[in-house]
């Protein structure tokens, strides 16, 4: 699996699928994550019951939803199918965030030893993807894992306390997380 080489696919405009290995690598420390203080009232207030694996494909899919007009998505039909497939198989796992009993946020990534390839993430109702952001850490946390890749930096990821590290590095630490074993357990 291209995974456990520190190689990950995206689509362009197209469709077209492409692997990537980007040097430098973002990854989230997965014991140094803080949830923001304007989060904090969020996640006190319980807006949201948090599931994980009910609905697999539709997270992926309204992760390749634009985010605005003229907005392009890195998410094929390929990938998508991919993704399914692997979710089907107990790689691929989503946590789902939902508010009156719709889905209104959540996002979905890649689960091999104990490492979680994150892949993206969506929301329809403010702060729901960040809420399921918090839940994937406690996942992480409680299930020893030691790695979370996020890829590539952006905003996005830095404001989960992203760092960038050397590819190399990276390489380093995904070689001994997959050594270990974790479980995607709630």
């Amino acid at each position: 699996m291209a995974y456990m080489n520190g190689i990950f696919p995206m689509a362009d405009e197209s469709g077209e699928m492409y692997w990537y290995s980007p040097d430098p690598r973002a990854i989230i420390p997965i014991q140094s994550y803080k949830p923001s203080k304007s989060l904090r009232p969020v996640l006190n207030q319980k807006k949201f019951v948090i599931k994980t694996d009910q609905r697999f494909e539709e997270v992926v899919r309204a992760c390749a939803s634009p985010r605005f007009e003229g907005d392009a998505t890195w998410i094929s039909e390929e990938i998508v199918e991919m993704y399914t497939a692997l979710h089907r198989l107990g790689y691929a796992h989503s946590v789902e965030a939902y508010a009156d009993g719709l889905l209104v946020g959540g996002l979905y990534g890649v689960h091999i030893g104990a490492v979680f390839f994150g892949e993206s993430m969506f929301h329809t109702v403010s702060n729901a993807s960040k809420v399921a952001f918090h839940y994937l850490i406690q996942i992480l946390r409680e299930n020893n894992f030691s790695l979370l890749d996020t890829q590539f930096i952006n905003d996005n990821v830095l404001r989960y306390g992203a760092i960038e590290i050397p590819r190399e590095e990276y390489l380093q630490k995904l070689e001994r997380a997959l050594q270990e074993t974790s479980h995607f357990l709630l």
